[in-house]
This record gives C-alpha cells, sequence and structure tokens, in this order.
C-alpha cells in the first residue's frame, strides 16, 4: 500500500520530534560548543553568565580556564588561536566583563585572528535602563569586530553560534562577539541538534582568485629584471606557507616578511632577506624600495612597513596584490594587478602556471639583482657591540636563545616594545605560527596570556615569553592562572629599567628628554614569582646568559614551573636598523653614529 504525503510528514515529524530535546540556553550553548569542537576556554564568572558556568559544570569535554583578568583570557584564546589555527573562545560577564575584554577583541581584529568572544547582558526586558552591570555591547565592539550579534530568543541560540564561528574562521578571519542577556540562557528551547551548515545571504567571502589576473601576475614575475616577493600575516593566516616555499624555491627571487608574517619562508634559506620595515634589515628594504616587480601576498602595506607612502611610490615599479580582503588592495598604496582570492588557491593555481609556462625568468639580470642584494646584506646591519663584558646586551640574549633551541619545538611570544623587534630580528624563526606577537594594534601585557594559552595547546612545546619589564606587568597576575593549570612557560625579561622603546623615540626625536619612560620602584620579580609559586632567576653577568636560560629549561620540564628570567639588560642599547616617522624605508638609522 502507498504511503500518502500527509502520512510521510507525520512520521517525518514523529521522528524529528524524538530526536527533540527541552533545553535552557546555557545548555545550548555548551552543545555548540562542542560541536565546534571547543576544548578550552579561557574567561572570568559574573553574574549575567551564572546559568552559563552552571551548564559548564555540568560537563566533561570542555576545559573551563579561570583567568585572573577578562583581557588575559581574550589575549590567551588569541594566542591559541595563531598557534594552532583553530577559533579561539572567550567568556565574559557583562559591563566591566565586556569593557576589559574590549582591548584583546581590538588586538584580534587589527591582527584577522579567528576568536568567538561570548559575553553575558542584563535581562532582555532590562536592556536600555541602566540596569547593572549593563553597558551596550553592540555598540562598543562594533568597530573592533568582524560581527557581533545580541541573541534576544533562546530558539535562535545555536544558529547564531554556528554563524559566529562561520564567520570568525572564513574569508579574512576575525573576532565575533556572541552578547547572551541572562533570561536567554535560562530560558528553554526545543534543541534537535546544532545546525551542519550555514547560510549568510549578506556574507560571502571570494576564494578563488580570478585566472585572468593570476595570469596577468604571472607575465609580470616572469619577466621582471629585479623581482621581490613580499608576505604577510595572511599567509600563516590562509595556512599557504607551503605554498609560498613552493614558489620562492621555484622561481628563486629574494621574498620578505612583516612582522606578522615570520616563519612563513625558512629565515635560515639565503633567498630569505629578513624582515622589512621600520626595524627591518638593510638589504630587505633597499630590495622593496628597487625592485621593479614586487609580488605583495596576505600583507597591508600598512605604515610601519613602507614608511612614507609617497616615498615609496616615487620609484616605479609594477606591484602584483593577493590578499583575500579587497579592501586591504590599494588601501594605502596603489597597485597594478589586484587578485582578491584566498591566498593558498591563488598561490596553487599560479605555481601550476609557472610549471606550464614555456618563459622563465631571466637568470642573468636575476643574477646581476642578486649581486646588489648580497652587497646590501655584506652590511651587516643587526651586528651590535659585542666587546662589553659588564653587561648583558639584549639582543645577546636573544641571540643565545635562538641557538639553544634552533630545531626544536619551540613558541616564542612577546610583548611589545624594543624586546619584541629583537625577538624578531635575531631569533631566525624556521616554521610558521611559532612567533605570536601583536602587531596591528601593537598591545603591551599580551606575552604571557599568549604563552600561557598555546603551553594548553601545547603542552609537549617550550614556550618562551620574551618580555620587558614594563609590558610583564600589565598582566603579570597571570602568574596564577599557569599555576592553576600546569602551564610551565619561561619568561624572558629584557630588563633596562626604561619603557626602551618610549625611551628610545624620546632620545633620538625629543632630545632626551625622558618624560615618564623610566620605570622607578620595580617589584622584585623573582620573589614575585616565587610569591606566585613558580621560580625566578636574577641575571646580572652576561657569562651567565646561557647558564640562566639551561637552568629554566630545567626548571619548566622537571618541576612544572613557570621560570621568571630577570636579565639586567644595558639600559641604553637602542633597536637597529631604524625609519624614523614619516621617512622612506630607505632611509634609515644604522646605529649611534646615524644619530
Amino acid at each position: 500500500m502507498e504511503i500518502s504525503k500527509a502520512e510521510q510528514a507525520s512520521a517525518a515529524a514523529a521522528a524529528s520530534q524524538a530526536g527533540t530535546q527541552e533545553l535552557m540556553g546555557a545548555e545550548i550553548l555548551v552543545k555548540s560548543l562542542e560541536a565546534e569542537g571547543v576544548k578550552q576556554l579561557w574567561g572570568y564568572p559574573g553574574g549575567a553568565v551564572l546559568y552559563i558556568y552552571d551548564a559548564l559544570y555540568k560537563q566533561n569535554g570542555i576545559e573551563h580556564v579561570l583567568v585572573r583578568h577578562e583581557q588575559a583570557a581574550v589575549h590567551a584564546a588569541d594566542g591559541y588561536a595563531r598557534a594552532t589555527g583553530d577559533v579561539g573562545v572567550a567568556l565574559v560577564t557583562s559591563g566591566p566583563g565586556l569593557t576589559n575584554a574590549v582591548t584583546g577583541i581590538a588586538t584580534a581584529y587589527t591582527d584577522s585572528i579567528p576568536l568567538v568572544v561570548i559575553s553575558g547582558q542584563t535581562s532582555t526586558a532590562a536592556i536600555g535602563t541602566d540596569a547593572f552591570q549593563e553597558c551596550d555591547t553592540v555598540g562598543i565592539t562594533r568597530p573592533i569586530v568582524k560581527h557581533n550579534f545580541l541573541v534576544k530568543d533562546v530558539r535562535d541560540l545555536a544558529l547564531t553560534m554556528k554563524k559566529a564561528f562561520h564567520v570568525a574562521r572564513t574569508g579574512r578571519p576575525g573576532p565575533v562577539v556572541v552578547d547572551i542577556p541572562k533570561d536567554v540562557s535560562f530560558k528553554k528551547a526545543p534543541y534537535s541538534g546544532y545546525p551542519q551548515s550555514v547560510e549568510m545571504r549578506s556574507y560571502n567571502p571570494a576564494k578563488k582568485g580570478h585566472s585572468g589576473q593570476i595570469r596577468k601576475a604571472l607575465q609580470l614575475l616572469l619577466s621582471a629584471k629585479r623581482p621581490y616577493i613580499y608576505t604577510g600575516g595572511g599567509v600563516l593566516l590562509g595556512n599557504a606557507c607551503q605554498e609560498l616555499r613552493t614558489l620562492v624555491d621555484m622561481l628563486g627571487y629574494p621574498v620578505t616578511h612583516t612582522l606578522m608574517g615570520l616563519g612563513a619562508y625558512p629565515a635560515s634559506d639565503r633567498k630569505f632577506l629578513g624582515m622589512l620595515g621600520m626595524h627591518g634589515t638593510i638589504e630587505a628594504n633597499n630590495a622593496m624600495q628597487n625592485c621593479d616587480v614586487l609580488l605583495a601576498v596576505g600583507a597591508r602595506f600598512d605604515d610601519r612597513v613602507v614608511g612614507n607612502p609617497k616615498h615609496f611610490m616615487s620609484v616605479e615599479r609594477k606591484i602584483i596584490h593577493i590578499d583575500i580582503d579587497p579592501s586591504s588592495i590599494s588601501k594605502r598604496v596603489k597597485v597594478d594587478v589586484p587578485i582578491v582570492g584566498d591566498v593558498k588557491d591563488v598561490l596553487t593555481e599560479l605555481i601550476a602556471m609557472i610549471k606550464e609556462a614555456t618563459t622563465r625568468p631571466d637568470e642573468g639580470a636575476l643574477a646581476q639583482w642578486w649581486s646588489q642584494i648580497e652587497a646590501w646584506r655584506s652590511r651587516d646591519c643587526l651586528q651590535f657591540d659585542r666587546s662589553k663584558k659588564d653587561v648583558i646586551k639584549p639582543q645577546a640574549v636573544v641571540e643565545t636563545l635562538w641557538n639553544m633551541t634552533k630545531g626544536e619545538d619551540v613558541y616564542i611570544t612577546s610583548d611589545v616594545g624594543q624586546h619584541q623587534m629583537w625577538a624578531a630580528q635575531f631569533y631566525r624563526f624556521d616554521e610558521p605560527r611559532r612567533w605570536i606577537n601583536s602587531g596591528g594594534l601593537g598591545t603591551m601585557g599580551v606575552g604571557l596570556p599568549y604563552a600561557m594559552g598555546i603551553k594548553l595547546a601545547k603542552p609537549q612545546a617550550e614556550v618562551f615569553c620574551i618580555t620587558g619589564e614594563g609590558s610583564i606587568q600589565m598582566n603579570i597576575q597571570e602568574l596564577a592562572t599557569c599555576r592553576q593549570y600546569n602551564t610551565p612557560v619561561i619568561i624572558c625579561a629584557l630588563n633596562n629599567r626604561f619603557l626602551g622603546m618610549v625611551r628610545q623615540w624620546q632620545e633620538i626625536e625629543y632630545s632626551g628628554r625622558y618624560s615618564s619612560s623610566y620605570m622607578d620602584s620595580l617589584p622584585d620579580f623573582v620573589k614575585l614569582a616565587e610569591a606566585y609559586g613558580h621560580a625566578g632567576i636574577l641575571v646580572e653577568d652576561p657569562a651567565k646568559v646561557e647558564w640562566a636560560l639551561q637552568e629554566a629549561r630545567r626548571i619548566a620540564r622537571e618541576e612544572n614551573k613557570c621560570v621568571f628570567l630577570d636579565f639586567r639588560t644595558d639600559p641604553t642599547e637602542n633597536v637597529f636598523p631604524m625609519v624614523q616617522a614619516g621617512k622612506g624605508i630607505t632611509e634609515m638609522l644604522l646605529g649611534p653614529d646615524d644619530l
């Protein structure tokens, strides 16, 4: 007997009902996170999120990490995302919980890091009444997120979470905020499972690049006399490092990275010219200025890279720019061949075209170009005074760490300032996602939370936080979190008793007027580390640098403690080369003699 359509519909409805549960919003949220494969989230409880915390208490699949400040929660989730490529998740309460998280959200936004930040909110009926711990989360975060959601109906929660993760990880990645009122977290709704897919009419990022544009790029690249490949964080975010390495090795062209792109191509390879920009090498900056064809991949031509755009564009060159975000193309520098698409897909297509092409690069012109580059490189612009035996040079600390750990499973985080630049210059990253720092926003205080987030995700790896005595004090309370969750990281504080980069600018630009850059009344960092249940070592003798680093590694490994290495470094040392604000990238100060 044939089954009628009505009977089929009834059977389908019954089957659907069988798989449907009545769940609280908080429970739906936890199931959504489990469905997205979330293993850790970082957060801090408060009144508006207590139902969510109760739901977390009743499950075992997700580890909640209790930080000591909401800013650190977002930074830790951010560090986790940078090191793993997965979406980082943070949970904060309403009002001050959310406003404390804003710096972390903005940091992730400027560096295009995929995050989902869940914030509590006052009950829906009280929104707009200046209720206790109420703030306009959507309004406050709008300029610093890829997207945000205010969930007003518990029935929309699962789909909203699906959308949030989808938006965070696709296209140009970025943070997404999901604001959940307290009543939404405790009201019940039918739940029949997490959505398998999502369609958003207004959001459909391009993936495949235009083949005609890629062909134009190919012609320019193969006809170039002085080619150059310039890459940024987009190569790492797009998991295109292998494609980049294949391209560079096929063509034999020189390559440089931004601060955010380090590790995309091995720093130990001669084709890598070092980092470019404000504190870039002579060879990297001069090649950038003097090339005739520039291939930019996943980079932004920002002010720290090209300096004065007028100076940069005063030289004729053809520019090819590959980026998934069309708004990044021709934003500061006009380009000749724009290619909007996923960098991995575009580079794969470009490599295939090169293999098929009959034309090959001009070997004679390329040899001349390399000869010029080697002449610039011979200046050895990263040299520093090694003759002083009575004071620790900060560059030597980083160099020693690099020599000690190269080739091992090591992650380096940094804060922001002179120590960040020395880490970028002297630690030669051969692998991607090993250098974790705040590039776009330049946020002090990120180093320790980053390290904490990475160590939780990669417990077998060694994690070093290279920081300064100014930056470390912005989130030093997270030493307590490290103790609680067994994340033994090694903190290398290059302690010069100054806000070093501020002091450097004041020396060069403000005639040595050191206004509020001297760090008076510093704590005893060794005792402070010990007070948190960790170990500390004061290092004042340059001959003890290597021993101290080895001892710190032993303590972290054998005693499962963080180690705070307080390196008392030369307070007069500056970062060179340096391009002053408003100058062109070839107008570099190379050392104290240029001041």
